[in-house]
């Protein structure tokens, strides 16, 4: 064999051999200097788990989760037993602390009561219930029509004096009827009671319309959160010509009474051809 030739092939597996000792040392001495990530065993749900369902034993489960486990996280099965869920789990997520209602207060729609908040049933139709889908998690506005009271009792012909206000703005629904749960096909449901989430004064309010007045809820977007006064609106105002041509405006104030003029007479003296006329004045008397 040509001697120059095995002098190149021994020359190259020597700087092979080299350079794989080099590459083993480095990513060895990478391997070593990192550290291995924490991991954590929190409770996680074992099925999906709906809105004011009460936890036990068979709907939970535990996951490993690598890295730093979220601050609300709840790492012992017990603390979570009992306590009612205040918004849908689903099947693997973990289970947190915000999520859950506090320990002793049940499920079903009280557990989803906020503090400071209250819950109270409006009465509605079917065209409000089915027509405006009204669904748990929507926000609405809260329209009333009626006659005052001032009008009904002055005898003004109440049906031609109705009027409609805007009393509450962006409430929360809780439940439609009997169903606390969103429609995943976002279908209407026949409902004749809805759960408006309100607070103590407004609550008031709402008792009062539903015993005095038409209650209509008025559908709006969940990302129009803007609360702006509406101004009201009377039966009256509906039958207004709107192309009518403005009118006049009237003057306002004390108008000052037109100074009257003396009484006078009048003295006629005719000489031959000549006829003159002398105005007198007469006071109290007549012309």
């Amino acid at each position: 064999m040509n001697r120059r030739l095995v002098t190149i092939l021994l020359a190259a597996f020597v700087v092979a051999a080299l350079c794989s000792v080099l590459v083993y040392r480095l990513v060895g001495t990478r391997i070593a200097a990192a550290k291995p990530q924490p991991s954590t065993r929190v409770v996680a749900a074992a099925r999906d788990i709906k809105i004011g369902t009460v936890l036990s034993a068979p709907d939970l489960t535990t996951i490993q989760i690598m890295g730093t486990a979220p601050k609300s996280a709840i790492l012992d099965a017990k603390n979570a037993i009992g306590r009612g869920v205040t918004s849908s789990i689903y099947s693997g997520e973990p289970i947190l602390d915000d999520r859950l209602a506090p320990m002793g207060s049940g499920g079903g729609l009280a557990a989803t009561i906020k503090d400071g908040m209250r819950a109270i049933a409006v009465r509605v139709d079917q065209v409000v219930g089915v027509a405006g889908f009204v669904l748990p998690g929507m926000r609405v506005d809260v329209l009333i029509s009626g006659v005052p009271p001032t009008t009904a009792t002055s005898g003004g012909g109440g049906g031609n004096n109705t009027q409609v206000r805007t009393v509450l703005q962006n409430i929360e629904v809780l439940s439609a009827g009997t169903d606390i749960q969103k429609d995943a096909e976002g279908k209407p449901q026949q409902v004749q009671v809805v759960n408006l989430l309100v607070t103590p004064e407004q609550a008031q309010v709402l008792a009062l319309a539903s015993n005095e007045t038409r209650i209509q809820l008025v559908l709006r977007n969940p990302l129009d959160t803007k609360v702006a006064p509406v101004e009201g609106t009377a039966m009256t105002n509906l039958f207004l010509d709107q192309n009518a041509p403005a009118t006049k405006p009237k003057l306002t104030g004390r108008v000052a009474p037109r100074k009257k003029a003396a009484d006078t007479f009048t003295v006629t003296v005719i000489n031959g051809t000549t006829k003159t006329e002398d105005k007198f004045a007469a006071p109290g008397g007549k012309q």
